[in-house]
This record gives structure tokens, sequence and C-alpha cells, in this order.
């Protein structure tokens, strides 16, 4: 008799709402859980049998996952955009719980990477260095809108430097206004400490994984990324090939094509249109992207193996932009063999004919 059990949980913050299904779709218990530890183990102890847990990604899906894998054979945290059957008739947390048990036991849920454990304080870091440069962006581009909104210029980087402060403030003539700017300059200077404080225990932590040794040999890369590359990636092993990695960087092409085949004196053949392109794939990680956007971006600047790469693909006659995707996938494709492989950066790798 098979005793598989198949666990659909919808989470909350303050309950979890528990369907349980056995291999048949029966559904054989319902129950409503706090939403702590030692609640959510007992119950998972109080079952027999092999278990199999689902739960969607959000804010306490790696808690949860991080929990739950010893005590379960499997754990899926699954993709919530992805499960449209979730957005079919009525919806609340017992009818959720209920569809994504199903959902796991027909095997028809995407999952999101869910591992390394060794690299979570890394990723810990880098998201706080992430989050704070977005937030120094967010307050640079405030300050300058604030000058702009009383047509004074103020184009370049001068702006923001304390040695000129005192002259740009003089220029704000209302008083309000010139407050709301001291105001801007202070969190501007708070914000800058901290983020130079992240950035250097996420550098310090990022020289613990020998990747960052095999990446930091890349020209371009810098030890920014090859942080920004371990913490985001956390293992290459995730991706079996290249276009894997291509769309979680979102460098994927999406293409449209529809009646591929015909039917001519009896015989199938196939329709000779080409597929459309769409552009590039939406569903991807836009801190990944950004990554090599701008690795790719520095490297048709400058005088070094990526830059004969980018000049020989120009020289062939392909237009910039798709010249800077072209780098950029190559430097993606560069990325996963040498960390896979565990070895040193050759410029001979860079041919055109494999981008």
């Amino acid at each position: 008799m098979d005793n598989r059990k198949y666990i659909g949980m919808d989470v909350h913050q303050a309950t979890i709402v528990v369907a349980v299904r056995d291999t048949t779709g029966k559904l054989v218990m319902e129950s409503i859980l706090e939403t702590k530890a030692a609640t959510v183990l007992d119950f998972i102890r109080g079952l027999t049998g092999s278990l199999s847990v689902t739960l969607e990604e959000g804010t306490s899906a790696a808690w949860l996952y991080q929990l739950l894998q010893p005590h379960v054979a499997e754990v899926i945290v699954c993709d919530p955009r992805k499960n449209a059957l979730l957005k079919v008739g009525n919806k609340n947390d017992r009818v959720d719980a209920r569809k994504l048990s199903d959902l796991l036991r027909t095997g028809m849920l995407s999952p999101v990477y869910h591992g390394e454990c060794g690299v979570r304080t890394l990723l810990g870091l880098a998201r706080s260095y992430l989050t704070l440069t977005k937030d120094l962006t967010r307050v640079m581009n405030r300050l300058k809108g604030l000058y702009r909104s009383w047509a004074i210029p103020c184009a370049g980087k001068k702006v923001y430097s304390r040695r000129n402060r005192s002259a740009w403030l003089e220029k704000l003539r209302g008083g309000g206004v010139r407050r709301r700017a001291e105001l801007l300059y202070q969190q501007l200077d708070n914000l800058m400490q901290i983020r130079g404080q992240a950035r250097r225990e996420m550098l310090a932590e990022s020289r613990k994984h020998a990747a960052s040794q095999w990446l930091g040999g890349i020209p371009r890369l810098g030890p920014i990324r090859v942080a920004l590359l371990i913490a985001l990636l956390q293992t290459p092993h995730r991706f079996r090939t290249k276009r894997q990695l291509w769309a979680y960087s979102g460098l994927a092409l999406q293409t449209r094509i529809s009646a591929e085949y015909r039917f001519q004196q009896g015989q199938l053949q196939p329709s000779k249109r080409l597929p459309a392109i769409r552009g590039l794939n939406a569903n991807h990680n836009p801190d990944l992207k950004n990554v090599f956007k701008s690795a790719a971006t520095h490297a048709g600047r400058g005088s070094d193996a990526w830059s004969d790469f980018y000049q020989n693909l120009l020289g062939g006659g392909m237009k910039p932009a798709l010249a800077r995707l072209t780098l950029a996938r190559k430097m993606a494709a560069v990325v996963l063999k040498i960390w896979k492989k565990g070895e040193r950066f050759d410029p001979e790798q860079l041919k055109p004919q494999s981008a």
C-alpha cells in the first residue's frame, strides 16, 4: 500500500492552513496551525508515511523551507504566478491549501530554488547592499528633482559633494525648500556611510568562497559583481545548460509561432514560417540581469578580451544593442563554465560562434 501524503500549506503571518491528500487524491485531513515552529513540527510528526509538502513563495517561505526540510521527504516552494488553478473559482485559505496539495500530487507545480545553506550569510549581505544602493539612488533622484523643480540646472555629480553643498543650498530661496534639501543631504550622507559598511562586509564574506578566486579572474566583473554573482546564483549546478542561466538572468529571447506544420500532397511538411521574436523574457532575476548588463556595457569601452569580442561583433555588422546582449550572454556562459569546472579564465574561449 502506497502511504505517501501530499501536504498543501497556505501560509500567512498568524496562521497556516493545511490540507493533506493521499495518493488517490482523497482529502484525508485539514487543519489550521499557528505560525510557529513548534506547532508546525508537532503537526508534521503526527503524520505517517512519506510526506511531500508545498507552499507558495513569500515572506516566510525561506524560514519554513529550512524548518521542514529535515523532517519530510520533499519540500517544494512553488511560484504563485504560475499556479493558474488558484485563480479559478472561489478563493479562500482552505480552498488554496486544497488546490496546492492537488497540484503537488499531480506534479504541476513550478518550483522556486531554495537550497544552499552555506551562502545564506552572503545572500543576506548582498540583499542589504542592493537595497541600500536603491535607497541611495532614490534620494539622489529626489535631490536633483528638487533643484529642477526650481529651474536650477544640476547636471553631473557636483550637487552631491559636501564641498559645494553650501553653494547649492544658497540657490534655494524658500525656507521650507531649503530645509527639505538639508534633510535629503543628511539622508544621503547616512546612506553612503551605511552602504560603504555593507559593501565591506559583503566583500569580506565573498572572499571565503572558493568561487571568488575563479570568477575574480574574469575581466570586467570586479569584486562587487563577483560577490553578487555568488550570492544570487548560490551554485552553478542548478543550471544544466547556459540557456537556463540566460532565462534566469533575463537574457533569453521569447519567440512566438503557430501553425508550424501543414499537409502538401498528403505529406506532413514543416512550415517555412519563422518564429517571431518578442524581446527578452520578462520573468527573471532583475539584480542578476543588472550585473551582466552593466559588465557588458563597461566591457565595450575598455581594451581587453571582452572589448575585442565586442568590436568583432560590431565589425561583423551587428547592431550595438544586439552586440551588448550577445556580450552579456557570453559573459554568463563563461561564468557558468568556469564556476562549474573550477578553472581560470582563458581569453581563447571568446569565440563569436559560441556566443
